[in-house]
């Protein structure tokens, strides 16, 4: 049977959500998110804790990143210890986590695309170009067109 399009799935999460940018940031809240997002990235990904910290030193030319550094950057407790672009891009990298980018930049209202789905979203202007243009067309074609002779036999 197939649904409604009228109804609501509640159970429905869109792939790519519309987002609004927020007027003001928290930053406790957001500091929290990110810490706990950084966090889940270390839990999900195949490496411990010391391995991430190699990685991401590996990854910006640096002779070490400590353990401690890495744990304070994802312990929410620690309020001062906020991690700069440039590691967290190597934390991204180290971990395997890109998704943790479309985290950070939500609050601007922004929706990531990775890889290949920006060929998605160039489809899908594409198509509604079309439209836009059958449209327009559709509108020129609906009146009568009556050529007058230019004298030509």
């Amino acid at each position: 049977m197939k649904p409604d399009p009228s109804q609501l799935d509640f159970f429905l999460e869109p792939l790519f959500p519309v987002r609004s940018p927020v007027q003001r940031i928290d930053i406790h809240r957001y500091r929290a998110q990110m810490k706990r997002a950084m966090a889940r990235a270390i839990r999900e990904c195949p490496y411990d804790r010391p391995t991430v910290a190699a990685r991401m030193a590996q990854y910006l030319g640096l002779p070490s990143i400590s353990k401690a550094v890495l744990d304070a950057y994802t312990a929410e407790s620690k309020n001062t210890h906020d991690i700069t672009l440039p590691r967290f891009a190597a934390f991204v990298h180290a971990t395997g986590a890109v998704w943790l980018w479309d985290e950070a930049a939500s609050i601007q209202g922004v929706t990531m695309l990775v890889g290949e789905e920006a060929l998605l979203a160039e489809i899908a202007y594409r198509q509604q170009e079309q439209r836009r243009l059958a449209a327009e067309l559709k509108t020129l074609m609906a009146r009568p067109i009556e050529l007058t002779s230019r004298g030509k036999r």
